[in-house]
């Protein structure tokens, strides 16, 4: 990308490192790397500064400190969130309740559980993404033993009414598990108001090292471990401890979470200007995910006649990062899950954008998109038979 412009619109697949989370860790990559295990003094260094990034965790969300554990990652805090709580809780019940739109680390782990005897609901969305409460209460039997609903979607952007889902699992003591990836640093999380037992976050959503995450559990609550080996995490996740990304974890969390209502004004000013302008420059646009019930940087737009994966290498072409709603990277033919699932027919689904915007993005990166992105979707449209018999016979069309 040398000598040419780009302008970074995927915060929601990851951020940079802030310079003050890198400085964070850099002391613990050189002189301070003793191993918190030990029981010499030069090792407590360490250990406290795990011990303080876990305090941050804990404010960030309104828990106590014991109750948070580092992971190496989201997917591993949703895997050990969903076969810890199956495995510990199987004596009572067999039966979880999730959606058709969750990320893959909830999707497949519960693909794992129903091969070793376990049931699964997955509630459906309706076309903005949002899941009925009234299902979920219907989804309920005497056997469920979880619920686990993400906070925030990471493709639509739509948020998910979670204190009222909390209200419904603590009203049948079932315990309520909540991916928030994507939540965390973009909107306030209580997990006691909340009522959430157990809820996944990674470090790298908000500007925080890749390869570490954490999972509140909250005290009382029966979960299996998912890694076994030695003492570490209070004897709940063996593995001798990523220190420097701990510590960048605690310090990103800790930027993230101080100032969120100035930091989303900012944000949603600019995305709303975005996607007024692409739904000014480009007809046949659909706004995916709930219009008003969504994260600060999230547009997700499907354009008709269009195939999402030309979008994005011209996009690329012109310096822009952005995601599409099909899974090309995955080596797949089919659309998102995510877009199918809120309704969106195949050949819709294919042609979506996500831009996701965040601390780095500037007024003129929103002008420099507008600029390139309406004649791209034209170029790709003028090569299209489906937009050529369209124009030709001048069908109403929906989108």
């Amino acid at each position: 990308m040398e000598g040419k412009r780009l302008v970074y619109m995927d915060h929601a697949a990851t951020t940079y490192v802030k310079p003050e989370v890198l400085d964070a860790m850099m002391p613990y990559f050189t002189e301070n790397f003793g191993n918190p295990s030990s029981i010499y003094t030069f090792s407590r260094k360490s250990k406290s500064a795990i011990e303080e990034a876990r305090e941050k965790v804990a404010k960030a969300i309104g828990a106590k400190a014991d109750e948070i554990y580092f992971t190496g990652g989201g997917s591993e805090a949703d895997n050990w969130a969903l076969k810890g709580i199956a495995f510990a809780n199987k004596d009572k019940g067999n039966h979880i309740i999730t959606t058709k739109i969750e990320h893959h680390a909830i999707l497949h782990a519960c693909e794992f559980l129903e091969k070793n005897g376990f049931e699964i609901t997955y509630l459906n969305v309706d076309e903005n993404g949002m899941i009925s409460l009234d299902e979920l209460e219907r989804a309920i039997t005497d056997k469920t033993i979880l619920i686990s609903i993400m906070f925030a979607n990471n493709e639509i952007g739509t948020i998910e009414p979670i204190k009222e889902i909390g209200e419904i699992a603590k009203k049948r003591n079932i315990y309520f598990h909540t991916d928030a990836v994507q939540a965390v640093g973009n909107v306030k999380i209580d997990v006691k108001d909340m009522n959430i037992d157990l809820l996944s976050l990674a470090a790298h959503k908000f500007y925080g090292p890749k390869g570490v995450g954490a999972l509140y559990i909250k005290k009382g609550v029966k979960i299996e471990n998912l890694i076994h080996g030695g003492g570490q995490e209070r004897k709940r996740r063996a593995g001798t401890e990523n220190i420097p990304g701990i510590v960048g974890l605690g310090k990103a969390i800790e930027l993230a979470t101080s100032d969120i209502d100035s930091h989303n004004e900012r944000i949603i000013k600019m995305r709303d200007r975005l996607l007024e302008g692409i739904m000014e420059k480009i007809p046949h646009t659909k706004l995916n995910g709930h219009p008003e019930k969504r994260l600060p940087g999230n547009i997700n737009v499907s354009f008709r006649f269009i195939e999402g994966e030309s979008l994005l290498l011209l996009l690329d072409q012109s310096g822009i990062c952005a995601s599409t709603g099909s899974a090309c990277s995955s080596g797949s033919l089919d659309p998102s899950h995510v877009l199918l699932a809120i309704g969106l027919p195949h050949e819709i689904a294919h042609g979506s954008l996500r831009l996701s915007l965040g601390d780095a993005t500037k007024e003129e990166d929103i002008d420099y998109v507008l600029e390139v992105l309406p004649k791209i979707v034209q170029r790709l449209r003028d090569m299209s038979p489906l937009y050529e018999t369209f124009k030709h016979k001048g069908e109403t069309i929906n989108v």
